[in-house]
């Protein structure tokens, strides 16, 4: 008996040896995670974008020193105008195809992913987005900066430079197709009606790029030729509003006030040097895509998650540009306005709603 029991450990030490038993367990197969970018020419999108690879790259880092399962990202950019629209459609329903683990999604349109969105319901993908919201279908989270606070913001500081004994005329460059910068006009506008100042909005212009803000801007200078036709211009992002003040300061319009949203540092030049631009509500870009990716994470966890995240907007002036550090760097801390406001101290709050 010591003899057979001695030859069945010495050849349980071989299979061991050979790999032919005990083999170790394989590796789990990462979990595939579909990231739909909308552009990579709106400088705050890309901010976005490298907060949410740099916080899934950490994950990878410590899943891979921990030994437990990761996360690949499978990316697809849509582009601008409505091309890029209608790529998305395309590549959100290559991404349900596929069967992801998630699927992570910057609408280019609120309307237009509600289709796919529906089909990954179906498919039993989980779907977060983040920016824009889409109108149809169910996402399981949705994260975006506090908009109505970016508009509200610019409204109240406008109302502060201009007495209430006339309407201000008002020029809005809009994007009404996604709610985000819907949600900027709102806000906008809700101030102005805080505030008691009347508003008379002479035309409206659709920009939210370079191109779309160029023509934007020449479009004002054709329509309001005469200095003092125009009081002020609210542009609802920088990536148009930067090229709408580069056409209004080309041609010796100073007198108009521009109010932005983004925090493009291109514009808090322009703050800072007096041009055109006096306030721009700063995203927090690269925080918006880091709790986004955060999110995913905890989904792919089982673990619950809120139905809406908010991350709060910053007021960039020459009063307060010194405690914004930008968009991928930690928020200032609390601090009150240097202006008239019915909620005159700022805070970072993230606001999630279950």
């Amino acid at each position: 008996m010591r003899v057979v029991c001695l030859v069945a450990v010495a050849l349980a030490g071989l299979l061991s040896a050979t790999g032919l038993a005990s083999a170790e367990e394989p590796e789990q197969p990462p979990l595939r995670i579909g990231v739909l970018y909308w552009s990579m020419q709106i400088p705050g999108q890309v901010a976005m974008r490298e907060g949410l690879e740099r916080r899934a790259a950490e994950i990878q880092q410590a899943q891979a020193a921990s030994g437990g399962r990761s996360v690949e990202l499978i990316p697809r950019v849509a582009g601008d105008g409505r091309e890029g629209i209608e790529r998305q459609i395309e590549q959100m329903n290559e991404l349900v195809d596929m069967g992801l683990d998630l699927i992570i999604v910057q609408p280019t349109d609120n309307a237009a992913l509600a289709a796919p969105l529906v089909r990954a319901n179906e498919a039993g993908v989980p779907v977060v987005a983040y920016d824009q919201y889409i109108s149809k279908g169910q996402l399981t989270s949705f994260l975006t900066s506090d908009n109505h606070q970016a508009g509200y913001l610019d409204g109240e500081y406008l109302a502060g430079l201009f007495g209430d004994d006339r309407p201000i005329r008002l020029v809005l460059v809009e994007y009404p197709h996604v709610s985000s910068t819907v949600e900027r006009v709102d806000g906008l506008l809700d101030a102005f009606r805080d505030a008691g100042q009347p508003v008379d909005i002479v035309k409206t212009y659709e920009a939210v790029e370079p191109v779309g803000g160029k023509a934007a801007g020449e479009a004002i200078l054709r329509d309001f030729p005469e200095p003092g036709s125009v009081d002020a211009v609210f542009t609802v992002n920088d990536g148009g509003g930067l090229a709408v003040v580069e056409a209004l300061a080309a041609a010796g319009r100073t007198e108009i006030v521009v109010a932005s949203v983004d925090g493009d540092a291109r514009q808090v030049q322009n703050i800072l040097d007096g041009r055109l631009t006096r306030i721009a509500s700063a995203q927090f870009c690269g925080a918006l895509g880091r709790e986004t990716m955060n999110v995913g994470w905890r989904v792919l966890q089982g673990q619950r998650v809120p139905r809406m995240v908010l991350v709060p907007v910053f007021p960039i002036t020459k009063e307060t540009s010194e405690l914004f550090l930008g968009w991928n760097q930690p928020p200032p801390q609390p601090f009150d306005k240097p202006w008239k406001s019915a909620r005159p101290r700022w805070t970072w709050t993230l606001r999630e709603v279950p």
